[in-house]
């Protein structure tokens, strides 16, 4: 059996909860959480707390921006026209370029 660990806030993390999700949701949680830099853990914890979700930049999360603008770039090209977006296409665009504006305001 393995040692119990405490996290780093001091507490014991030992019980599991599951919930089940359409593949959609689950995407959209994957594509948060890749863009978020955390663990999908600590976002889903984060986020259900209605604690802020800081992306603090670094590889991971410029990697996750990366792949999630490569993916959301493939699905525009494939529109004949703005009217045909469809608005979880438009949800996941609005949440990359609030990372990304707020990635811009660190730098200053």
């Amino acid at each position: 059996m393995s040692e119990k660990n405490l996290d780093r806030n001091g507490r014991w993390r030992n019980i599991t909860v599951a919930f089940r999700v359409s593949p959609e949701e689950n995407e959209r949680i994957n594509a948060a959480v890749r863009i978020s830099g955390l663990t999908k853990q600590e976002y889903i914890t984060r986020r259900l707390e209605d604690m802020e979700v800081v992306v603090q930049g670094n590889p991971k999360v410029f990697w996750g921006l990366r792949e999630e603008l490569r993916a959301v770039a493939e699905q525009l090209c494939r529109l004949e026209s703005v009217s045909d977006m469809d608005p979880e296409l438009l949800a996941e665009l609005k949440m990359i370029l609030s990372v990304m504006e707020g990635m811009k305001e660190e730098e200053h």
